[in-house]
């Protein structure tokens, strides 16, 4: 018996009956909060009397925001702050981007709040954390990705520093350990009564992502004589069956045909017999003269053709060897027009287990 179809709404109340509230701006806390509300919390996002500064931009605060219950109230004011505490009273999770001590002063912190609601959870997202030196800077996405070593990967084959348009330091190493954080804490109040508080700081958390360039590096410095650099690790681009290559339209296309299985498909399509034992699990070491005289043979071979040709071909074959798609082509691809699948998530119903057959 085969699973039953996907059901995309059906994790949407997961979280029913968990409450929220949200004192953050901007990115890195309302994407958070936002994920949780998808998840069927009940998500309150306190702002100042001037409002979130993501307001100004309308589409994005709508598209962090959609699902929550908004309130003002003026953090100065005492009647205000007396008010949140109110809220705070049956609250499970209390969000905050302050910079360290600010909880304190508004007398919002942990052993003031957990003597009015013991099983409270707070979690702050910080840019370098409660405590050292840096505490107290001031710090965007870029700042996060510069001080975490993530930038220093982000390079063009040229060597170049590559701007993302992509948060990775609020979105990956804030809202993600955030959500993680608040719902690892939330179990564990459910079972002692007892909330605490965590911090997450953005730059950590990015930090923490960097196990592979770590893990690569430490085997391959012995080999290049140097860390490896742009255009040298294993998945920077020092790969030839892991790269991208420039189409004769100037697109490109993304090979990451990173097992053999995979390689020998993508040569198949390429009709290039001859590269199939050229693969770094066939003994091809990154970096090598054979590394870089294959990675030119291959761009020699797909400059020849438009993307929709490679496309085209390489449409049936499974080889791990995609488009690089334009943002307003991903919004129009099927991957997301298809409605049924809103959001990251969707459960899938469990396949029925067969009676094991048991011989006489």
């Amino acid at each position: 018996m085969t699973a039953a179809a996907a059901e995309p709404n059906a994790l949407a109340g997961l979280l029913n009956g968990l409450r929220v509230v949200d004192l953050t701006r901007n990115l890195p806390g309302p994407f958070c909060t936002r994920l949780l509300a998808d998840l069927g919390a009940e998500v309150i996002k306190v702002e100042p009397p001037e409002g979130d500064p993501s307001r100004a931009l309308g589409p994005l605060f709508d598209a962090l925001n959609h699902g929550k219950e908004s309130r003002r109230i003026d953090f100065r004011d005492p009647i205000g702050l007396n008010l949140l505490r109110s809220w705070l009273a049956d609250a499970d999770v209390m969000l905050d981007s302050f910079r360290p001590g600010t909880l304190q002063a508004l007398k919002l912190h942990h052993g003031h709040l957990g003597r009015i609601n013991p099983r409270l959870v707070m979690v702050s997202i910080t840019g370098y954390g409660q405590h050292g030196p840096w505490a107290q800077r001031a710090g965007h996405d870029l700042n996060f990705m510069a001080m975490s070593g993530a930038l220093d990967q982000s390079r063009t084959p040229s060597g170049a520093l590559a701007m993302s348009n992509v948060q990775w330091g609020d979105l990956v190493g804030g809202s993600a350990m955030a959500g993680l954080a608040a719902l690892a804490a939330v179990f564990e109040a459910q079972r002692s009564g007892h909330g605490r508080h965590v911090d997450v700081s953005m730059t950590h958390g990015l930090h923490a992502h960097l196990i592979l360039p770590t893990a690569t590096a430490a085997l391959l410095t012995p080999l290049l004589g140097h860390p490896p650099g742009a255009g040298e690790d294993l998945l920077n681009g020092g790969l030839p069956c892991y790269n991208l290559y420039a189409t004769a339209d100037a697109r490109q296309l993304a090979v990451a045909a990173l097992e053999f299985k995979f390689w020998k498909a993508a040569c198949a399509v390429f009709e290039r017999p001859a590269w199939v034992e050229r693969h770094w699990q066939r003994g091809q070491l990154p970096g090598s003269p054979d590394c870089v005289q294959l990675r030119a043979e291959i761009a020699a071979l797909v400059a020849t053709q438009p993307l929709a040709w490679w496309m085209e071909r390489f449409e049936p074959v499974d080889a791990c060897v995609t488009p690089v798609l334009t943002l307003q082509e991903a919004l129009r691809h099927p991957l997301f027009t298809d409605h049924t699948r809103p959001q990251p998530w969707a459960a899938v119903a469990p396949t029925a287990i067969q009676p094991e057959h048991v011989s006489p």
